[in-house]
């Protein structure tokens, strides 16, 4: 692909460090756009959106008669997750909280999800992965050199919740995921984590073991729940007047919730991939992503957000100490792992996918069930 001349967009702060993004003749980009066209079809809009979440509410519990739980729903530690099950449990489902252990929780994100689950009397199960098989599939994806490195826990944390939703017989996944700061997000930063023919790809390119325990979700196990278990992922906080600063003191009062730093920084490898890996090794900043969303919901001014953007996105001083960490854990000497950081960088078209199928695939459903808004945002 082209170097291009550098541009940002003149109403979020997203930029072409973006390689695929696209701006019109008023210097506004794509991403904001879309965001905003998805927004007024899902927006919270009061009253509106409110009726809409108890119609859910009955649905979900209609369905759960005679079952032990309502609905599964991922907890990470994070704000979205807890405030997502907390309404939940506000509005009377019967929930299972259930946690993906990849080895890498911060200790906050442990006592965090330890605090939410009790304090809410919620049933908890943590799926835990295969180390050995797990850090091989991760350090396959570092070799392969792209920005996916998160897409072996994106794609497991998929798998683990579907497990339990078929295990108790669940029709209902309560996601913490939301418009309001996760609305955007460029293929180029982070390719499809269910496209399992470029998952596959990597792991028998660059790993060394072979797949037996790891929960591998891709497009064929996800028609299978969505058109034949009518399994469903509810992005509850969009039916809510979600503002995550306004949530964080009902989390820290109510459930004994802490802070943690940064979005996603629940774990010790995402903190190191999002703050250092992508902005050295691709100059991606995920900062752009989350504060544009931000913006295009009203929840921060564009000038704050660019005053945001000039502080680094990792601590220069602790870095080295995270870089000898991450090393150690995966296994890799410090000379191996500088090797991988510094190889030359790669992204998902450089390697086999099936990105027009799944496309095509996700076209068709979204226009046969485009009035069933629990399914997609």
């Amino acid at each position: 692909m082209k170097t291009r001349i550098y541009q940002q967009c003149v109403r979020c702060v997203m930029d072409t460090t973006d390689l695929e993004i696209s701006f019109d003749q008023a210097g506004i980009c794509n991403h904001c756009t879309e965001f905003l066209d998805r927004r007024a079809a899902y927006k919270y809009c009061g009253k509106k959106s409110e009726t809409a979440l108890e119609s859910i509410i009955e649905q979900i519990k209609f369905d759960g008669k005679g079952r032990k739980y309502d609905c599964i729903a991922g907890i990470s530690g994070g704000a979205d997750s807890a405030y997502a099950i907390y309404i939940a449990k506000q509005k009377g489902l019967r929930i299972l909280a259930v946690h993906l252990d990849n080895g890498w929780d911060s200790e906050e994100a442990v006592q965090n999800i330890k605090n939410v689950t009790q304090k809410l009397e919620v049933d908890y199960e943590s799926y835990v992965l295969d180390w050995e098989e797990f850090k091989d599939i991760q350090i396959a994806f570092l070799k392969a050199s792209v920005p996916e490195a998160e897409t072996p826990t994106d794609l497991a944390l998929v798998g683990a919740l579907h497990h339990y939703a078929k295990k108790y017989g669940v029709k209902y996944i309560i996601s913490g995921g939301n418009l309001s700061t996760e609305g955007i997000l460029p293929p180029s930063w982070h390719y499809n984590a269910k496209d399992i023919r470029y998952f596959n790809h990597i792991q028998k390119t660059f790993g060394r073991k072979k797949m037996k325990m790891f929960p591998a979700f891709g497009y064929k196990k996800e028609i299978y729940y969505k058109l034949f278990k009518r399994t469903k992922i509810i992005y509850l906080l969009n039916y809510v007047s979600y503002i995550k600063e306004d949530a964080i003191p009902v989390l820290t009062e109510k459930l004994d919730w802490k802070p943690i730093e940064r979005k996603h920084y629940e774990s010790k490898y995402t903190s190191f991939i999002q703050s250092y890996y992508l902005v050295k090794k691709f100059n991606i900043d995920y900062r752009r992503a989350t504060l544009s969303s931000q913006i295009c919901s009203g929840d921060i001014e564009r000038n704050a957000a660019l005053e945001q953007l000039k502080n680094k996105s990792f601590d220069a001083d602790k870095i080295e100490e995270d870089k000898r960490y991450i090393a150690k854990k995966l296994q890799l000497t410090p000379d191996e792992f500088e090797t991988i950081l510094n190889s030359p960088p790669k992204w998902y078209w450089d390697y086999p996918n099936d990105k027009r199928k799944l496309q095509f695939i996700y076209d068709t459903y979204r226009k046969i069930y485009r009035k069933e808004k629990l399914a997609s945002f």
